[in-house]
């Protein structure tokens, strides 16, 4: 378990739920547009919104938006998302509760230098570590958490010329940072590895995790592969990354990166909590792809058990076409709905038989019936 953090009111780690959060895509100049997109973004469920801050005066329009989103009832925490500009990430600092710096291009110099000495390589992670340092000193003083985000691609000519483009390269890279950070006494730290390839996304993300305990070290994880497009291809690459990881055990929160409005970010990234059991937001269903054996209308009955029983949280309901697999197959159902013969289905409380051979026509509504006599008990 990693160790607790807080960026603001909210904790991350620790225990604490695994968090969920996006970023918006407005000018972040206009304050309007970007106070109403995370009003939006929230509204879906979005627990941490990340607004990028490329210069000083992006920087300082986010105490603007910070003032307009209290304003409106909203406390959301604000984090900045740095690249070049370390003035840039001084001013955030003392105006919102999170930065994210990139190790890669935040204050590793690129000259075009392809080789390092030992020398020279330490030298330069010297001059980092002191470059860091007024930042490292603001965010302590205003109680501000910061990401170290690695990005595949984007690592220094330093790192490359001992480790290559590869997750190696991006662990060490981070854990460098980590180091910098703990020997200034900076420990409000989270980490990650952003990659828009699944498998070296989960491959580096493993490897600093393994690296990073090996070091006596525990801080958050951030997880998401990014750039992973729209539609299905998006979802499908975001639930194998993300989800490979938690069901590891690693990962404190999380980001879904769709090419989408980012509202549309939220109900897959708690489809996924759901689906690896980290964060239960909905009804469980478990139901079979029926066959021949099916002898009712399984597709019609699952759509209208879901759409009657989608406000029951946490509840486990199993629509099976028959009864050969059905109950062994759904044995870990909280209640059950399986075709028993031509039109006929029994209902299940558990692993036991509560009505046999209902019409389908009613079967639903007694389903419905049987868990909120339950719940009112």
């Amino acid at each position: 378990m990693s160790r607790q953090i807080h960026i603001g009111h909210l904790t991350l780690g620790g225990g604490a739920p695994v968090r969920v959060q996006s970023m918006t895509n407005t000018d972040t100049m206009d304050t309007r547009a970007t106070v109403e997109q995370a009003l939006r973004m929230v509204e879906a469920g979005c627990e941490l919104v990340r607004i990028t801050a490329p210069d000083v005066k992006a920087a300082e329009n986010l105490g603007r938006i910070k003032e307009e989103l209290l304003r409106r009832g909203c406390e959301v925490p604000l984090v900045a998302d740095i690249h070049f500009n370390p003035k840039a990430a001084e001013v955030a600092a003392t105006l919102v509760e999170k930065v994210r710096v990139n190790p890669g291009n935040y204050t590793d110099r690129n000259t075009g230098k392809l080789e390092f000495t030992d020398q020279e390589y330490n030298d330069e992670l010297k001059r980092i570590g002191e470059r860091m340092a007024t930042l490292i000193d603001i965010c302590k003083r205003h109680h501000t958490a910061m990401r170290i985000g690695t990005n595949h691609g984007s690592l220094s000519e330093r790192i490359m010329s001992r480790y290559g483009n590869t997750p190696e390269g991006m662990a060490q890279s981070a854990l460098e940072f980590a180091q910098v950070c703990e020997a200034q006494d900076y420990h409000d730290l989270v980490f990650s590895m952003k990659a828009s390839n699944v498998k070296v996304m989960v491959d580096s993300t493993r490897l600093f995790v393994q690296k990073m305990h090996a070091r006596g070290m525990d801080y958050p994880i951030h997880l998401g592969v990014t750039e992973a497009g729209d539609g299905m291809q998006g979802r499908l690459k975001s639930a194998a990354g993300i989800g490979a990881l938690l069901l590891d055990g690693i990962g404190d929160t999380i980001r879904v990166s769709l090419t989408e409005d980012p509202e549309a970010e939220m109900p897959i990234a708690y489809d996924i909590l759901q689906a690896v059991g980290a964060r239960i937001t909905q009804p469980e269903y478990i139901a079979c792809p029926s066959c021949g054996r099916t002898q009712y209308d399984i597709q019609r009955a699952l759509k209208e058990i879901k759409e009657k029983t989608k406000h029951l949280v946490g509840v486990k309901i199993g629509v099976m076409g028959c009864i050969v697999n059905g109950p062994g197959e759904m044995a870990d159902a909280d209640y059950g709905y399986v075709g028993s013969g031509h039109g006929k289905i029994t209902l299940y409380k558990g692993k036991e038989i509560v009505k046999r051979d209902i019409d389908q026509q009613d079967a639903v509504d007694e389903l419905v019936n049987l868990i909120e006599n339950d719940n009112k008990k």
